[in-house]
């Protein structure tokens, strides 16, 4: 069958081809965000895991950038564009089996219009982008197996599969495992006799083997991983606190498209009463494949801050409701509807790229020097490569005077912004980039510091910090050397207008050798 010949093929293509025009775009020009540039050190230090997440993320962005030999924000950002384009595909796969191909197609350019779906997981390389790809591979097994029963032909391996799609979801991000619970709900309430195949059990334990290196690392890492996440949602010593509730609602429309949820609250008030033009089997399987998890997440922000991303998977399960919902009503509503959530999106997105580049809107500037830029958030993706070029020829200056060794390294005492740092101002002058704190506060390199061979006395090297989020090295840092002394201070232009400011200081002979991060895991 020609493709072409089907106008709802041909509309997904053109949507894919668009949207990759326009992500590529964005991945290419946009300055990497404090996240990105971290998840790059798990691909230029690969491990089993990692202190944050699973490995996946890092895997993704060796097998995009060649194994690091292409290293700019394009390269590091071209697995989220791809996958991307094969999430959009997947929603119109998945939309035409439990319905239609309209259904699909609707499901698909929903998907594109939330900001989760086409800039979070599609632009920015965090590990929500293979997670997305696995999780909607899962969604389209589980559509096409669950609901049948195991009596269907191929239904055995179909699981299996479904194991193996599954524990590539939890080597992405541990959230993977709520389509596990998902599995059970429905199953337990309207098919249990797959709990009497061996399929699904051998499922479950074909998910455990693919995230046994996960577990094995955090073994000899005293379970680190586990507990720095448990840490961030443990509610036990906190009160209840309205304000994080209410930002994590607001997130969460906002995130995944005030339009969109709409569509989904009105989808699931129609579920109950049955009005919903799609199978009873699939209303079910994506309901109880995503509430647990969009449940849990809003229970945990009413006593600890969450990020709206989290839950955001959930919401895309949902969609595939609202796309079945817009395939019921009059063509002219439905394409109304759709144009206000592309609207939506593109509105922020372009908005969005213009102050990040250009600062329209001006904020609120502190008076003090050192503070300049500490109430704009668009310069968190600005202006690291103006100061990377300077920082570069500060480095090649003093090298050549004599005044630091070659083998000066950048420290840091905080994940961030060292390797906002590392990858904009190390990377380019030729040095390395170590951090000096304790565990919670380096992250990755804590690692990174024994893979450079660690500290020694006499140790010299710079420290950076800028007036978005300034910080001295002599609050931290100088009671390990002989001297600490400002140097230079680099303007951050925009518009010809200076908007932030970037301090350097030389770190000279280290005397003191920082205390080991791991103590307390030893």
């Amino acid at each position: 069958m020609n493709i072409l010949k089907n106008s709802n093929h041909t509309k997904v293509l053109w949507l894919i081809a668009i949207s990759t025009f326009l992500r590529t775009f964005l991945a290419a020009t946009l300055e990497l965000g404090n996240d990105e540039v971290y998840y790059r050190l798990y691909a230029l230090y690969p491990d089993w895991s990692h202190f944050d997440h699973p490995p996946m993320v890092g895997l993704v962005i060796q097998l995009f950038s060649l194994n690091m030999l292409f290293q700019g924000e394009l390269a590091l950002r071209f697995g989220s564009v791809i996958i991307g384009a094969l999430n959009i595909l997947l929603m119109f796969r998945i939309g035409a089996r439990i319905k239609d191909e309209k259904t699909g197609f609707y499901a698909s350019l929903l998907y594109a219009a939330s900001l989760y779906g086409s800039l979070i997981s599609g632009v920015f390389i965090l590990p929500d982008t293979p997670q997305g790809l696995f999780w909607l591979l899962a969604i389209y097994i589980m559509v096409t197996t669950l609901p049948a029963g195991p009596d269907q032909r191929g239904a055995g391996k179909k699981m299996l599969l479904l194991g193996l799609v599954l524990g590539l979801g939890m080597l992405s991000k541990y959230t993977t495992i709520f389509l596990w619970l998902g599995i059970i709900l429905y199953t337990g309430l309207f098919r249990r006799e797959w709990f009497r195949h061996p399929a699904i059990y051998a499922a479950a334990v074909i998910s455990f083997i693919s995230i046994l290196p996960v577990i094995i690392w955090n073994f000899q890492n005293d379970f680190i991983s586990f507990t720095f996440h448990s840490e961030r949602v443990d509610a036990t010593d906190t009160g209840i606190n309205f304000n994080y509730f209410l930002r994590e609602v607001i997130g969460e429309w906002l995130y995944n498209n005030p339009v969109n949820v709409a569509l989904i609250l009105t989808a699931l008030i129609l579920i109950t009463g049955w009005k919903l033009e799609l199978k009873k089997a699939y209303q079910a399987l994506l309901v109880l494949s995503s509430m647990p998890l969009i449940i849990t997440f809003l229970i945990i922000s009413l006593f600890r801050e969450t990020l709206p991303h989290w839950s955001a998977p959930a919401y895309v399960n949902l969609l595939f409701l609202a796309a079945a919902l817009l395939s019921q009503l009059r063509l002219r509503k439905a394409n109304g509807i759709l144009v206000a959530s592309v609207g939506f999106t593109l509105v922020i997105v372009i908005a969005g790229y213009i102050q990040i580049q250009y600062g329209m809107i001006t904020f609120e500037k502190a008076p003090e020097y050192h503070r300049l830029g500490k109430n704009d958030p668009s310069v968190d993706m600005y202006g690291y490569r103006q100061a990377g070029q300077v920082f570069s020829k500060i480095v090649a200056r003093d090298i050549a005077n004599g005044e630091m060794p070659e083998q000066s390294v950048l420290f840091g005492d905080n994940w961030f912004p060292l390797a906002n740092y590392d990858y904009y101002a190390a990377r380019p002058a030729g040095i390395h980039a170590m951090g000096i704190a304790d565990l919670d506060h380096l992250h990755k390199y804590a690692w990174i510091n024994q893979k450079l061979g660690g500290f020694y006395l006499g140790m010299d090297g710079y420290y950076i910090s800028d007036s978005r989020y300034y910080r001295i090295p002599q609050s931290s840092l100088s009671r390990y050397f002989e001297l600490t002394e400002a140097i230079d201070t680099i303007q951050i232009y925009r518009n010809n207008e200076i908007v932030k400011r970037v301090f350097v200081w030389r770190l000279i002979n280290m005397k003191k050798l920082p205390e080991d991060p791991f103590r307390k895991i030893k």
